[in-house]
């Protein structure tokens, strides 16, 4: 995890996108505990209450369990709750923004599927 917060979001929503950006990536899996509340709040000095506010956010999302003195896990299927989440998220916060840049530009469909066929 990159250690840097950004200002315009508070930072147990910050770190919540961090674990999701993981559980994506496949650095953590269904099943797979996280990080110690200690270790993070250690490792990036931040106050645990803020870690744990982060945690919570995932928990409330059906994404993580918490095991009475065990610590946070992931639980099963939620890749798949996480996927549509992040997909929905996307299409109504991020694409907006995408096409309306699209169109400013004046970009050609066969430009960016020619760009996107590079990048892979």
């Amino acid at each position: 995890m990159d250690q840097l917060w950004d200002d315009g979001q508070p930072i147990y929503l910050q770190l919540r996108d961090r674990i999701v950006a993981m559980f994506l990536d496949g650095t953590l899996r269904e099943g797979d505990p996280l990080p110690s509340v200690r270790n993070i709040a250690a490792e990036y000095r931040i106050n645990p209450l803020t870690v744990l506010k982060g945690y919570q956010e995932l928990v409330d999302s059906g994404l993580v369990e918490s095991r009475r003195g065990l610590g946070m896990y992931m639980l099963p299927g939620a890749r798949d709750l996480l996927l549509q989440a992040e997909r929905q998220r996307f299409l109504t916060t991020q694409w907006p923004k995408v096409v309306a840049t699209i169109r400013r530009l004046g970009l050609r469909p066969e430009e960016l599927l020619k760009t996107l066929k590079e990048a892979q």
